[in-house]
């Protein structure tokens, strides 16, 4: 090598990182061929909704995947990381459903199929958006094989899986308690609803005795679902109720007579100990209903209000119903109490909706047949979580599963496959849609209104997207995928599914791995949400520092599993560090004009260190990474590169490379600087694959491009006897820097030193580094002593395990001048403590001013307390070195 391109004096993320994504996709370096004869690492990517804008927590989801899609490139394994959208039956409906409200209409009016036109003309305009973005985030995915949980292939998937399990009975259609939204008008899993702490009330209801006996009084959160009631149940070893068990009490406002039943599940403790069932309105007095067999007495309309059931109450919205019941039972002297009430309300994911408990007619998966297999993958250890203990979570909530309701109320999304015979009732579930009825042979055939759950279609995404149900080259060779990477918030509404309908079509786990991270809060802690106004844009974030920042500052400062907090001066502190790796290596290509890649000559002591740290780095970055723990292989290299190749090599080789007196010992400080710059970026480029590809294009290199270079070989290579040397040196320089601070030195006056040591070996390790020491430790005159018998008059000194430094101060500064000075800073730190102290112990700003403000006032006081520490042992050192 000749001659190098300079590089720009500041780096422009914009500029690189538009130019070198293009570069990769236009050559298709993203996009792998099938080579059955190379061992395969497969990710598919958690498809984000056809209608979402990239938020932080996907930007950390794909930047954890893209680290490792581009490890595992580069360690030469046939690599596919598979992209994909999600159709989002809710979120995809209600954008469609707001366009068309803005134009005056609704879907009803235009009907199914020119709804569904419009929906799918809508994905095309709009459902590109977040791909576009996860390019900007440097996301290395194959977009050739792009897939969309509707498209034709997972479609057909989809088809294939309802009808075999239709056929197997694991699928089937029953009166069942859903949880309804009034707002989405559709049922929604119970995964789906939040719970939330609400202030309520309990009512304290008397429902009187058919024959004006004795009545009971039971307790509700709700008493406008009790005109549903069709018994009271009180447990059968409560003996204030046994005499009342089969007998009837009246149902207050309807005038209805209905059982007293005894059931294990009522606490006796909770309330009065006598509960009111209202099987259409509970999912647990759905259950005792089934159990004792009484009616179920649905009391509400799918909007929320009471219908013809409800009598008088009949048109009044749920909320208002509550008021007249209530006001009505006062009335007649039928409230005994009411109590405040704190309990967890449900409410729709989407819209904040409080769900509503109602018996319909859905279609279910039998889930106890298919989680069982899935427990045991995880238990036996053939299916692992990243933490392990996010397998406890899922083995949890598999064991207590209920059976999953898969239909939604909407027309967006995969059909239910499902026909119904007009003429005769018979139902037709088949591969391909049916034109006459089996039965009677009447073409008078009508399909099933209902969609299915989103989360069906995406449960089969590892193998659909690799096209399933043919037998795919892709399916055969990156099936199982190699890992899962998700956040901990969809452990139940994907993970699981994944996993056991994997094990039902492909008799194989879906994934080997799957590695769980936290939740992105802000810098308080909270969750990230519209409401709260705390959220961050990352194209924002993009666009203000760059694609490599945001991708470096999300992974480190973290462990896996754990949620992280962000923080703007985190941001900046990347973009520092990019700066500075940037700045490196213009000084390294400045250095490399007239370098040439030829064998070096001895290397000297630094030359080895940076070696061996370089291979030590090597080795750890690729077990952390090969362990998942992508935080810590990014703080090894932050170390590493700042601290030891920055810092302390660059620093240390500067005077040979000026130095053309010694081309030869110039030529091998050329070489290492080289070989570990450019070794650097390959650990690094997953990390920030822009700022790493732009550099490496500077440096001598082979190959076309720093993704698809090989990673670096660990060779186990370590130089104990350089790393031990180099780090005496440093220790020494630190210490040396650290006097200089404290005892204000000017930066650029040199000291005389004066190092103290017994051992022989430490003294012959010193002389070898003598000229480090000066150069980095601004050293005049370096004596080395094996003892001391006077200390030197004036002369500030640190102790280190084996040396003693002393500083002599003589000459180095007024030592008059450099007292007055710190006494003056003790006068003031005194002043401002008893100001602090003062208000501190005022009860009147104790009591008015916020918390915040007390907390950052005590947090100075605290400061300065420890300063007034540090100023007067400076003192003392002075005064001591002066004599006094």
């Amino acid at each position: 090598m000749t001659e190098q391109k300079e590089m720009a004096k500041v780096y422009n993320p914009h500029e690189v990182e538009e130019k070198w994504y293009k570069h990769w996709e236009e050559k298709g370096f993203f996009t792998p061929e099938v080579e059955a004869d190379k061992e395969a690492f497969s990710i598919v990517m958690p498809p984000p909704n056809v209608t979402g804008s990239l938020h932080l927590g996907h930007a950390m989801d794909n930047t954890l995947q893209d680290i490792l899609t581009r490890f595992k490139r580069m360690q030469g394994y046939n690599t596919l990381w598979l992209p994909g959208t999600d159709h989002a039956g809710i979120a995809t409906q209600a954008k469609v459903e707001e366009q068309l409200a803005k134009e005056g209409t609704n879907r009803h009016a235009l009907g199914r199929e020119k709804f569904l036109e419009r929906v799918w003309a809508w994905k095309e305009q709009y459902g590109g958006k977040i791909t576009e973005q996860l390019r900007k985030l440097g996301a290395s995915c194959d977009w050739s094989r792009e897939r969309f949980t509707m498209d034709e292939g997972c479609s057909r998937a989809v088809r294939e899986v309802f009808v075999s399990l239709y056929k197997k009975g694991l699928i089937y259609r029953g009166n069942y308690i859903v949880n309804w939204c009034s707002k989405c008008h559709t049922t929604i899993s119970d995964i789906e609803v939040e719970h939330n702490e609400r202030e309520g009330q309990l009512w304290h209801i008397c429902y009187p005795g058919e024959h004006g006996e004795e009545g009971v009084i039971v307790a509700t959160t709700r008493p406008e679902t009790m005109l549903g009631d069709v018994a009271v149940a009180v447990h059968p070893d409560d003996s204030r109720y046994s005499q009342l068990i089969g007998k009837n009490v009246i149902l207050p406002l309807m005038n209805r007579a209905i059982p007293v039943i005894a059931d294990e599940y009522v606490d006796k403790e909770f309330g009065t100990g006598a509960v009111k069932i209202t099987p259409a309105h509970d999912p647990n007095d759905f259950e005792i209903g089934l159990r004792h067999n009484l009616p179920q007495i649905n009391v509400l309309t799918a909007d929320a209000e009471i219908n013809e059931n409800g009598g008088k109450y009949c048109g009044l919205d749920r909320m208002e119903a509550r008021k007249q019941v209530v006001k009505d039972l006062e009335d007649l002297g039928l409230i005994v109490k009411v109590e405040p009430h704190i309990h967890a309300v449900g409410e729709c994911y989407r819209c904040a909706t409080v769900i509503e408990p109602r018996v319909s007619k859905q279609w279910f998966v039998k889930m106890k047949p298919l989680a069982e297999p899935a427990i045991e993958v995880v238990r036996q250890g053939k299916l692992q979580f990243v933490p392990d203990r996010f397998a406890k979570i899922y083995i949890g909530w598999l064991e207590n599963i209920r059976d999953w309701c898969i239909s939604r109320q909407l027309w967006w999304g995969h059909r239910i496959p499902v026909w119904y015979c007009e003429d005769c009732g018979q139902e037709i579930c088949e591969s391909t849609d049916p034109t006459v009825c089996p039965q009677c042979k009447s073409s008078k055939l009508v399909q099933d209104p209902d969609v299915l759950d989103t989360w069906f279609s995406s449960a089969l995404w590892p193998f659909s997207t690799l096209g399933w149900p043919e037998d795919t080259a892709e399916l055969r060779h990156f099936y199982p995928t190699s890992v899962l990477v998700t956040g901990r918030d969809i452990i139940f509404f994907w993970v699981a599914r994944m996993i056991f309908m994997a094990l039902e079509f492909q008799k194989e786990i879906p994934f080997h791995k799957v590695m769980i991270h936290g939740l992105i809060l802000d810098s308080q802690g909270r969750k990230m949400s519209k409401s709260l106004g705390n959220g961050v844009d990352p194209i924002e974030v993009i666009e203000q520092y760059g694609a490599d920042t945001l991708r470096f500052m999300l992974i480190t400062g973290n462990t896996p599993g754990n949620d992280l907090r962000f923080h703007f001066e985190r941001l900046e502190a990347t973009r520092n560090f990019l700066n500075k790796i940037w700045n490196a290596s213009r000084f390294a290509l400045m250095n490399l004009q007239d370098y040439e890649d030829r064998p070096r000559a001895e290397l000297q002591l630094p030359d080895r260190w940076i070696l061996s740290r370089l291979e030590q780095t090597a080795q750890k970055v690729t077990a952390a990474l090969e362990r998942f723990d992508l935080g810590e292989a990014g703080a090894l290299l932050y170390e590493f590169i700042w601290d030891e190749y920055c810092d302390w090599y660059i620093e240390l080789v500067k005077k040979r490379l000026y130095n053309k007196e010694n081309p030869e010992d110039r030529h091998t400080a050329q070489s290492v600087l080289v070989e570990v710059l450019e070794a650097t970026m390959r650990l690094l480029h997953p990390f920030m694959p822009f700022l790493t590809e732009e550099i490496w294009q500077h440096l001598p290199n082979t190959g076309e491009t720093i993704m698809l270079s090989r990673w670096p070989e660990i060779s186990g290579y370590k130089d104990e006897q350089a790393e031990k040397e180099m780090k005496l040196l440093m220790d020494v320089i630190h210490a040396v820097r650290n006097i200089r601070a404290e005892v204000n030195v000017a930066p650029g006056r040199k000291a005389d030193l004066i190092l103290v040591t017994p051992d022989a070996e430490i003294v012959d390790i010193l002389q070898r580094g003598i000229e480090n020491i000066r150069q980095l430790a601004a050293a005049e005159k370096i004596t080395l002593l094996p003892k001391v018998d006077d200390v030197p008059a004036q002369a500030a000194s640190a102790v280190l395990e084996e040396v003693t430094i002393y500083l002599p101060l003589k000459g180095l500064l007024d030592l008059d001048k450099e007292i007055a000075k710190v006494r003056k800073e003790i006068e003031n730190a005194l002043n401002e403590q008893k100001r602090l102290e003062g208000k501190l112990s005022n009860p009147g700003f104790l009591n008015k001013a916020p918390e915040a403000v007390v907390a950052k006032e005590k947090e100075k006081l605290e400061g300065i307390v420890s300063r007034l520490r540090s100023l007067k042992l400076r003192l003392s050192e002075l005064c001591e070195a002066k004599g006094e």
